[in-house]
C-alpha cells in the first residue's frame, strides 16, 4: 500500500513539474515575464525535473549509491560546487511581489525601454536630418568652387593672350627704335 501512494505521489509531482513547464513556456511566449526571468525559472523547474528522476531512480533502488542520492535530493545535488536554486536569494526589486505586481513591473520597465528607443529614434532622425543638411551645403560649395575654377581658368587665359600682346608690342617697340 506504501509503495502505490509512493508510485502515485511520484506521477503527480512528475505532471506538476510538466504543468510548470506548460505555464512557464505560455508565460515567456505571451512576455507575462521577461526572457531572463523566464530562464531563471526554467532552471528552477529543471532542478525540480532532476530531484524527480533522483527520487524515482531512489524509489527504483536504480543507481550505483542510493544513499548519496538520498542524502543529496534536499542539499543541492551530487555535483561539487553547484549551488541549491532554493537557497538562492530574490533580487531587492522584486522581494515581496506577487504576480501581479512582477507583471506591473515589468510593463513599466518596457514602458521606460520603450521611451529610450523613442529618445534613441528622435536623436537618429536628427542626425541623419543633419547628415542631408551638410551634404546639401557640400553640393552648394562644390558648385561655387566648379564656377570659381572657371572663373579663374577663364581669367588665366585672357592674362596669357594679354601678357602675349605686351610682349608683341614691346618687341615692336624695339624693333621700331
Amino acid at each position: 500500500q506504501l509503495n502505490v501512494i509512493i508510485r502515485s505521489l511520484l506521477q503527480n509531482f512528475r505532471e506538476k513539474i510538466d504543468q510548470l513547464k506548460d505555464l512557464l513556456l505560455r508565460a515567456v511566449s505571451t512576455h507575462q515575464i521577461t526572457q531572463l526571468e523566464g530562464d531563471r525559472r526554467q532552471n528552477l523547474v529543471d532542478d525540480l525535473l532532476t530531484r524527480q528522476k533522483q527520487l524515482q531512480a531512489s524509489y527504483k533502488n536504480e543507481g550505483t549509491e542510493p544513499d548519496v542520492i538520498r542524502s543529496s535530493l534536499m542539499t543541492g545535488g551530487i555535483k561539487r560546487g553547484v549551488t541549491n536554486p532554493w537557497l538562492l536569494e530574490e533580487s531587492e526589486e522584486t522581494r515581496g511581489l506577487g504576480f501581479d505586481d512582477l507583471r506591473q513591473q515589468q510593463r513599466r520597465i518596457i514602458e521606460e525601454q520603450d521611451a529610450g528607443l523613442d529618445a534613441l529614434s528622435s536623436i537618429i532622425s536628427r542626425q541623419k536630418q543633419m547628415g542631408q543638411e551638410i551634404g546639401n551645403e557640400l553640393d552648394e560649395q562644390n558648385e561655387i568652387i566648379d564656377d570659381l575654377t572657371n572663373l579663374v581658368e577663364n581669367t588665366d587665359d585672357k592674362l596669357r593672350n594679354q601678357t602675349r600682346h605686351v610682349k608683341l608690342v614691346d618687341k615692336k617697340s624695339t624693333s621700331c627704335g
